[in-house]
């Protein structure tokens, strides 16, 4: 009888939060090891349904570096990087998207599906809902950067009670262009901002920011953030990652969450309990 006790305390516990984000939208960045296990994958698709059937309007925008990777040296195609971002080539570009949308978005769609919910695929060329230019063509090619969000796609799509499961290639702008190839982190954050999402949350492979002592930070905001960056405490794959997270606060979103994938069920720590997991970004 204890257990059926705590077990009650646990849904009571949660039942706030719940009321709180009923009817708002949460965008995820999914990536790292929550979409790469297998077991993970299960708990990611539990924890969306979860939400969905609470009230809460998940949106979920995916990466796939390590795929494409994988595609390309498949195709004996070696990838190439500048200052930490991909080059994309128009044969890489290919690659890109025949990974991002044709597979890892696919299978990401079915997952959630066969879980019982109602999701759908898109890229940004879809109704030409994302629109980009080139960062620098000559230095990184096809790799883009957001001009334009049409957030109508979007919210038209969770008022038919649809999951949103986007890949981050945005539109070329012009009839026979490949398009462009989008940061992952970034094109959450951009779609965030113009849908109106209450909150963004990135799935890592960390437990949140970390202090020079390696303790989690458990709440940071823009000025802490600059600090960090500017004394080395917040470095390498980080550093893109609390860039997005504050462009997406800036631009209107309430918070801003990194939390760690390979913690099954974190979305569901973060967003119905008390303590919460990781670290949220605030202004």
């Amino acid at each position: 009888m204890q257990k059926k006790i705590e077990t009650v305390q646990t849904l009571l516990e949660a039942l706030p939060f719940i009321k709180e984000f009923n009817k708002e939208i949460v965008v995820i960045k999914y990536g790292g090891s929550a979409q790469e296990s297998p077991q993970l994958k299960e708990r990611f698709a539990q924890d969306v349904l979860l939400m969905y059937l609470v009230g809460i309007k998940p949106v979920i925008v995916h990466g796939g570096g390590r795929q494409i990777n994988e595609m390309l040296d498949a195709l004996s195609i070696a990838p190439k990087f500048i200052d930490g971002q991909r080059v994309t080539s128009k044969e890489v570009m290919r690659i890109v998207e025949m990974v991002l949308s044709g597979e890892i978005n696919k299978e990401i769609v079915s997952l959630l599906n066969s879980h019982g919910a109602k999701a759908i695929g898109i890229s940004g060329k879809d109704a030409k809902f994302i629109s980009a230019r080139a960062k620098d063509f000559a230095k990184w090619g096809l790799t883009g950067n957001i001009t334009n969000v049409d957030a109508d796609v979007i919210t038209n799509l969770i008022a038919e009670k649809f999951i949103p499961v986007i890949a981050p290639i945005a539109d070329g702008g012009e009839m026979g262009h490949p398009g462009f190839n989008i940061n992952a982190d970034l094109c959450a954050s951009y779609v965030a901002k113009a849908i109106g999402a209450n909150k963004i949350i990135f799935l890592t492979d960390t437990a949140g920011v970390l202090n020079k002592d390696k303790e989690l930070l458990s709440t940071l905001n823009k000025d802490e953030v600059e600090i960090l960056k500017a004394d080395g405490t917040i470095h390498g794959g980080m550093v893109p990652k609390v860039d997005a997270c504050l462009e997406a606060v800036e631009g209107g979103v309430l918070k801003a969450h990194i939390i760690d994938g390979r913690v099954e069920h974190s979305l569901l720590l973060e967003l119905f309990t008390s303590a919460g997991v990781g670290t949220q970004i605030v202004l």
